[in-house]
Formats: structure tokens, sequence, C-alpha cells
């Protein structure tokens, strides 16, 4: 049997990298007439260790982001004694939300009808209520998750049947691209941000459009970003140690 483990290298400073990444968004900010209120830096703490996250609670970070169900299980006493949300931004299976209506209020990452519909029951079960947003296969990448751009005002129109779901926002992991190159992604996201807004479904209150992560998210700033997903950026890369 095998167990995977993951080591934060220490020697990599968490504390100044969320002050850079910080100063970064506020530059963006300036640079693209955007208030820095309205965006808000999520630590994607994919794969760290409690005591990692720490760092970055103290530094600042006050949303975090998992992939993982099993992760956010291992991790969540520490995000409820710190009061500190901490978002699923992973690709979900629907036999791993029974777990989660007692450790976030958001899921990011809802890319079917059969999963929203575990949400609605599983949180239904639970007496709560939960958040999501749609992936959007921004880049109709047949090896990414997500609803294709087209077919999303048909998805949220589906969505309304539920009565435990707000439909909170947007997320996209768009083509790699660290270069400008990118934002013509971001700016159709934004379009449809702004057109699902209208919708008068009792079900849907848009106010989150996240994207961004380490390596592009000053442009996401610029086309109406409001959470930036930031995890190599802050804790450096990841360290898989397989051991037997």
């Amino acid at each position: 049997m095998t167990e995977n483990t993951y080591k934060l290298n220490f020697d990599y400073n968490i504390e100044e990298n969320v002050k850079r990444v910080q100063d970064e968004i506020a530059e963006a900010c300036v640079k693209y007439g955007r208030n820095p209120e309205e965006v808000t830096l999520m630590g994607v703490s994919k794969t760290q260790d409690v005591p990692a996250i720490e760092r970055a609670y103290n530094a600042g970070i006050r949303l975090f982001g998992e992939n993982r169900v099993q992760e956010l299980v291992q991790k969540g006493d520490f995000f409820i004694s710190h009061n500190v949300p901490c978002h699923i931004i992973g690709s979900l299976q629907t036999n791993k939300v029974k777990y989660l209506p007692e450790l976030t209020d958001t899921i990011q990452s809802v890319d079917s009808l059969k999963l929203a519909a575990e949400i609605e029951k599983q949180y239904g079960k639970a007496g709560k209520h939960c958040n999501i947003c749609i992936e959007v296969n921004i880049g109709n990448e047949e090896s990414k998750g997500g609803i294709m751009y087209a077919d999303v005002p048909s998805f949220v129109d589906e969505l309304s049947q539920f009565k435990n779901i707000t439909l909170k926002g947007l997320m996209c992991v768009p083509p790699r691209s660290e270069d400008e190159s990118v934002r013509k992604y971001f700016e159709q996201m934004h379009k449809l941000f702004v057109d699902i807004q209208s919708k008068k479904h009792h079900n849907v209150g848009m106010s989150i459009l996240s994207m961004g992560m380490s390596g592009d998210f000053p442009y996401a700033i610029a086309e109406g970003s409001t959470i930036v997903r930031v995890g190599r950026g802050i804790f450096g890369e990841r360290n898989y140690n397989i051991t037997k």
C-alpha cells in the first residue's frame, strides 16, 4: 500500500510571499482601475499541511481553497477553529459531497446537474445551504472539467429547481498562458457573469468571479475577477513524496 505524504519546504518564505502577492494585487487594481476591496486573495492549500496553512493565515490569508475532500476533512478542524472559510475548488465526485455540509458553505467546481442535485440533497439533509459556482470550461479543453461556455445559460435555468443551493458565481481555469493572451478568456467569463446577473431566478445571487492563479491573476483582475486563487505563489512548488 502506498501513501501520499506532502512536505512543505520551510525555507520557502510564506510570509514574504503573501505580502508580495497582496502588493501585486494592489498594483493590478491601480493599473486597471479596480477597487482592491473587491478582490479577495485565496490561498490554495492543496497538499499543504496545517503548520504551513497557519503561517499563511497569520500572514493575512482569510480564505483558503482545497481541491480534494479528503484534505479538507483532514484540515477541517483548523479552518473551523479559526473561523476561516475554505472553498472546494477541485473536481468533486458525488459520493464525496456527504462529507461537506459541516466543513464548507461554498463549492466552486459544480459542473453537472447530477452533482448539483447531490449537493441539494446532502445540504438539505444537514439543514444547511450551499453557495455554488459553475465551473466553466472556458477554453473548450477536453482534458478539463466544467460546463462548456455555450451551455452555461441553460444550466443556470436548470439550477433554478433547487432550494438549498444559491448560484453565487463562476469559476474557470483557462488554457495555460502567462502572457496577456489569456485576457480574452477572462473577458468572456466577465461577460457571461454580467449576463447571468440579470437572471430573475430565486436562487441566483452573483457575487463571485473566481479566476486568475499564480501566473496570470493580474490579467484576471483587469477583467473583473473577485477571487484570485494562488497556491504556488504563496506556498512554493508542491513536493510529492511517495512512501511505502
